[in-house]
């Protein structure tokens, strides 16, 4: 009889063995099922319906499993390359039929002369370096963009503005 239970014993430890085995072999290809998917459609929500994993599985997944986690990273980001490329050409697609919402979005994010975004730093000469037409034309510039127009407004004691003709007037 302990021979038999030995026996048992031992086929119920290949079972469990072999079932590991399938179970890992099928989480390795769901694995790479899903991330064949999220290269595809880098939404996570979409990939995992595609390839038949739960949202849940997958976050576990990249939790348990560091290896997994950078893979699913660099398939996400291959994603958004594939969906950005696909997008550009479409992009040019309505350009070349000549599609004015599709000119304008290029323009403004293609060509310096129609974007609106700041561009870097750029350094002013200092004003030793300026010519004096130079500096005339950058202090007309500040005073423009302070709201200040006129080029003449002196300052009396209290640091209040008045203008030339009304410090005139006070004297008399």
């Amino acid at each position: 009889m302990g021979k038999i239970n030995r026996i048992n014993c031992e086929e119920n430890m290949t079972e469990e063995i072999l079932l590991n085995t399938s179970v890992e072999e099928r989480q390795i290809k769901d694995k790479e099922t899903l991330l064949g998917a999220l290269k595809e459609m880098p939404i996570i929500q979409v990939a995992c319906k595609k390839a038949g994993v739960s949202r849940a599985t997958y976050y576990r997944w990249r939790q348990e499993d560091k290896i997994f986690k950078r893979q699913s990273m660099d398939a996400l980001d291959q994603g958004v390359e594939f969906i950005n490329d696909m997008s550009e050409s479409q992009l040019i697609t309505l350009i070349k039929k000549e599609k004015m919402p599709a000119i304008t979005l290029w323009l403004k994010n293609n060509h310096p002369r129609f974007s609106s975004k700041a561009h870097g730093y750029i350094p002013i000469a200092s004003a030793d370096e300026m010519t004096p037409e130079e500096q005339k034309m950058m202090i007309d510039a500040l005073r423009m963009t302070s709201g200040n127009t006129s080029p003449h407004k002196k300052h009396d004691r209290n640091n209040s503005r008045i203008s030339g003709t009304d410090q005139k007037q006070q004297k008399s």
